[in-house]
């Protein structure tokens, strides 16, 4: 996976467009680059946010599997997946016909998964400190730095192909039938 942990000047500009005052915004960060701020979603960026370790497993599909991913922060336990503007609002559909299903009585391909909470138009998050600071120092922090003007982010198709195959992953599937607690067991191995 390639892991950048340190917001490049580009980078840094792309994440300041997402505010009404990039140009402040850029101003903080040089006095204080371990700062974090507050930015609105929806028109650089929408944010998916999952609890980290279902996060890990999507970020890790998406690697090692798919396209790789946009920017991705840790924040307070949960994990901040940068994504297409847009995504916020049809993620929560796409994932409804997946049977994803906040609180449905089916049983669906993604059951016992934890919900994704879609922050869009109108929303806004906080992002980690452009700086990069020692591990486990801060509470907030990049996995994957923006590091260019026009970051490649994924949209809500493939965080659903993510999605699908995390869970998939954290199940584990046995084509056997459960063994016989009470079953004999005989070594034919020795047989003359």
């Amino acid at each position: 996976m390639s892991s950048t942990c340190h917001v490049t000047h580009d980078g840094a500009s792309w994440l300041a467009s997402a505010g009404t005052y990039p140009r402040s915004t850029l101003a903080l960060w040089e006095e204080q680059p371990d700062a974090p701020v507050v930015l609105p979603c929806g028109t650089a960026f929408d944010v998916v946010g999952t609890p980290a370790l279902f996060g890990r497993r999507m970020l890790d599909r998406l690697w090692a599997e798919g396209p790789g991913s946009g920017p991705v922060a840790v924040l307070r336990g949960r994990m901040l997946l940068f994504a297409a503007p847009g995504t916020a609002q049809r993620l929560p559909s796409l994932l409804e016909w997946e049977e994803w299903g906040s609180g449905s009585d089916h049983t669906g391909r993604t059951d016992g998964i934890p919900p994704l909470i879609c922050h869009g138009t109108g929303d806004a998050v906080t992002v980690p400190p452009v700086s990069a600071t020692a591990p486990g120092t801060s509470a907030a922090r990049w996995l994957v730095a923006p590091d260019t003007r026009h970051p490649w982010l994924p949209g809500p198709e493939i965080l659903l192909w993510a999605a699908v195959r995390a869970a998939r992953a954290a199940v584990r599937i046995s084509i056997s039938p459960p063994a016989d607690v009470d079953a004999k067991v005989y070594d034919v191995s020795r047989r003359r």
